[in-house]
């Protein structure tokens, strides 16, 4: 063995805390650190409220003649919200979730209400409830897209043929005023 392979491996043992071969106790602890570290920042991820995936971009197709954007219907049989953005040609971001609520159907809404709008904060899932990031106000899945006005996510229509949601552009684009105005720093 070279003198500079010797160094390397003294100083490896000097790290790891043992001899030259290395330690497995001060390795075993350096594991451990790491996937206490990684678990710890997972659940505060994973439990966290309003953190969710980011939006989606929604990308344009045509049905029917029709500008759409058509998503596979089985996206939503978990019953978990779907966050979705569509950028128009005016450079608005309109965003917006779908969510296959309690009752076996698949709810489209804006990801903005009537009050809370100008927060620019939408909502997040907890259960099967839709929640208001900006005041906390609880919404059950069976009422998305059933209920307007207040702090009830603004309803955004929807269809589904053929195993596909299909939501006009002109549908989406119509909730640009939720979106259209300067945020807060």
């Amino acid at each position: 063995m070279s003198k500079s392979s010797k160094q390397t491996m003294d100083k490896k043992a000097q790290v790891l805390g043992g001899d030259k071969g290395g330690s497995s106790k001060g390795l075993a602890v350096m594991v451990v650190v790491a996937v206490l570290a990684l678990g710890g920042g997972l659940s505060w991820w994973f439990m966290s409220p309003g953190q969710s995936e980011a939006p989606l971009p929604a990308s344009a197709a045509v049905v029917a003649g029709e500008q759409v954007v058509a998503l596979n219907a089985a996206l939503f049989d978990d019953g978990k919200a779907r966050h979705f953005e569509y950028k128009g040609a005016d450079g608005i971001t309109v965003r917006y979730f779908l969510i296959k609520s309690s009752d076996g159907v698949i709810r489209a809404a804006y990801d903005a209400c009537d009050v809370c709008w100008p927060e620019g904060k939408g909502y997040y899932q907890e259960g099967d409830m839709m929640v208001c990031a900006n005041c906390g106000k609880r919404f059950p899945s069976i009422k998305v897209n059933e209920v307007k006005g207040g702090c009830n996510p603004a309803p955004l229509e929807r269809r589904v043929e053929n195993g596909k949601v299909i939501i006009r552009l002109s549908d989406i684009q119509a909730g640009r005023r939720y979106f259209d105005f300067p945020r807060k720093g």
